[in-house]
């Protein structure tokens, strides 16, 4: 009697308003960990019982978005990077990849029309490349010089309004340049656009050649960044700008290369990404870059392997996602709906053992467990046997699952998947 009362007054003693957050987000979490749950077990029943996808279909769906996330990652690395060093967001560098991908655009389109991209593809696409490594570098430096250097110091809302507005003067320069018409990459050799057969599997040979410059030039980054002069010197002012300088670096010609190195990475994935799906325009770096930040948060913004890693696993989302929705169409038996409810019980359990032994601040918590547990039990009794969702135009939420992900993930973890890595200036 009097655990029941001291825990009734611990209940009553909460703040209201923090109580309704918490539940709120115990809500969403509870809500994304069971709808995520049904969409896979659905997917795999479906599978066993003949219903899904193919095995060459899976690993079409597998390849793509092993090819598209290394390529977010690509374009994440200049997003983490910056963040690292300078402490913002520099949200003109999905721009930044656009010039690469307009600039391999030409570049492709001259070689094409003077037959070297079909005679002589790989030096063909060796200059297309440089070109377009040359070009997004340059563009993100010409962006450091000009529009964040003059703001060094500033608050930091400053340099985040003035990257928003480098990214739309860039989008707009680049229209008036060139038009906002979609432009066609040339035609790949039939090399590209054949399968070939790797592990037993038919891949498309674009998506391998993107894979395995992605790869390389990953590998390229990773023995800058750790094994050369100027990469220490980029580490030592990504964990203290002001030591640093005092060691003698020059904080300046740092920031600098640091927004080359991202350009370089960003001009690889704008060709890569051009190549792939063969049109660019004006705002081919708005939703890219969008996704590519989200990667870089997804696996911990300021870590550069983190953000290769949330790079591939939003693009194997992204690209399963869809097919995953499609898995909620299978019809819950009677028996698995009373497995919710079971487990559903243990969670009222779990949270009454909460509440009899947590301070108040946290009793959030231990009520989300209880409430949504009986829920839980009378969903599982009275709703969801026989019941299944049929989600039309699922191939159509592919972009809606990715930032569903990125809010699921950081509900649990927010600082991502490997860690934040941060200035001391940035810790809090």
């Amino acid at each position: 009697m009097t655990s029941r009362n001291s825990t009734l007054s611990r209940v009553l003693a909460l703040d209201a308003p923090t109580l309704a957050v918490d539940l709120f987000l115990f809500a969403m979490k509870a809500l994304l960990l069971f709808f995520a749950t049904w969409a896979l077990v659905g997917t795999i029943a479906l599978q066993v019982s003949g219903r899904g996808l193919t095995g060459a279909a899976w690993a079409d769906v597998f390849a793509g978005g092993l090819a598209q996330g290394f390529m977010y990652g690509l374009i994440a690395l200049g997003y983490s990077m910056v963040y690292g060093v300078l402490g913002f967001i520099n949200f003109a560098h999905g721009e930044v990849f656009m010039a690469g991908a307009m600039t391999g655009y030409f570049v492709a389109d001259a070689l094409f029309d003077a037959g070297m991209w079909e005679s002589a593809f790989l030096p063909a696409l060796l200059i297309a490349l440089l070109c377009s490594m040359l070009v997004s570098t340059l563009v993100a430096v010409v962006i450091e010089r000009v529009a964040y250097r003059p703001l060094r110091g500033a608050p930091r809302l400053i340099p985040l309004i003035t990257s928003i507005g480098a990214s739309f003067f860039v989008q707009y320069a680049v229209r008036g340049l060139v038009g906002d018409a979609y432009k066609t990459f040339p035609l790949l050799p039939e090399g590209l656009q054949n399968r070939v057969s790797i592990l037993g599997l038919n891949v498309e040979g674009i998506k391998l050649l993107v894979i395995g410059t992605a790869i390389l030039s990953m590998f390229a980054l990773w023995a800058f960044v750790t094994r050369s002069k100027t990469g220490r010197a980029m580490r030592a002012v990504a964990e203290d700008k002001e030591i640093a300088s005092l060691m003698g670096i020059d904080v300046d010609r740092v920031v600098v290369t640091t927004f080359a190195v991202g350009g370089a990475m960003a001009g690889v994935g704008g060709i890569l990404w051009a190549m792939l799906f063969g049109k660019v325009f004006f705002l081919t770096g708005f939703l890219p870059g969008i996704k590519a930040f989200t990667a870089a948060v997804l696996g911990g913004i300021g870590n550069l392997p983190g953000a290769m890693l949330g790079g591939i696993s939003l693009g194997l989302v992204e690209a399963s996602g869809p097919t995953l929705l499609s898995g909620m169409s299978w019809v819950i038996p009677t028996w698995v709906a009373l497995v919710v409810s079971a487990c559903a019980a243990g969670a009222i359990f779990h949270g009454w053992r909460l509440a009899a032994g947590l301070e108040a601040r946290r009793m959030g918590m231990a009520i989300g467990f209880m409430l949504f547990g009986v829920i839980g039990v009378l969903a599982g009794v009275f709703l969801l046997p026989g019941a299944s969702v049929y989600i039309p135009g699922a191939s159509q939420l592919k972009d809606m699952i990715a930032f569903i992900v990125l809010i699921g993930v950081l509900m649990i973890r927010p600082i991502g998947l490997l860690g934040e890595r941060l200035a001391v200036e940035e810790r809090g």
